[in-house]
């Protein structure tokens, strides 16, 4: 099968009963990874390829109040990462990212994600090929959506600038986030050596 290739719901993996379990507190940040959230906090969803950076890239943003990393897009409840991997999900590596709403916003974590990857790749990001790299956003309300609209088309026009190509992210409604295994959660933390590819296309936002 073709890693590049979107499987339909028919062609998908089966869900999973048993939901996976991950650490209650950030490696990093020291706060809950699974809620209950201060009055303060928001979510937010991005996939920018190897969840690994992506998830590190955020919990140093200032005002992220904790950051986790899992799967979003696709049909299978309970993925696995190897399941994931094997194209037969249609999820994408994504980050969860929650943020004290008093301290940072919506905006400003968006100019992060558009200056840290290479959005026009398509299924792939970088040396990374598959669906699961795919560049996304996943709003969770009106709000959220307007603005993700609207970054696009503003670093669209800064690319069309530099003859880069069209961006290729998805821009749509989260649903359901399964967390990936525990391993990868805060992985360059518990791994400073470790892989990430995180490159953006040095055109800023």
């Amino acid at each position: 099968m073709d890693k590049q290739t979107m499987v339909t719901r028919e062609q998908s993996l089966p869900h999973r009963q048993e939901e996976i379990k991950v650490a209650s507190k950030h490696a990093v940040l020291g706060n809950v990874t699974q809620g209950p959230w201060p009055t303060h906090a928001q979510k937010a969803y991005f996939a920018l390829g190897c969840f690994w950076g992506a998830e590190r890239l955020f919990w140093q943003q200032p005002g992220v109040y904790s950051t986790s990393v899992g799967y979003m897009g696709g049909f299978t409840k309970n993925a696995t990462y190897e399941d994931v991997c094997s194209g037969k999900t249609a999820h994408t590596e994504t980050v969860m990212v929650v943020y004290n709403q008093e301290l940072t916003d919506f905006w400003t974590l968006l100019e992060a994600f558009w200056k840290a990857h290479n959005p026009t790749q398509g299924m792939q990001q970088g040396n990374d090929v598959g669906t699961q790299y795919r560049s996304a956003i996943f709003w969770t309300d009106d709000m959220q959506k307007m603005f993700a609209e609207k970054s696009l088309s503003l670093y669209q026009d800064n690319l069309n600038k530099a003859g880069m190509g069209k961006i290729t992210t998805e821009i749509k409604k989260a649903k359901e986030f399964y967390f990936a295994e525990d391993a990868h959660q805060q992985y360059l933390h518990k791994n400073p050596n470790g892989y990430c590819g995180l490159s953006g296309t040095g055109i800023d936002f």
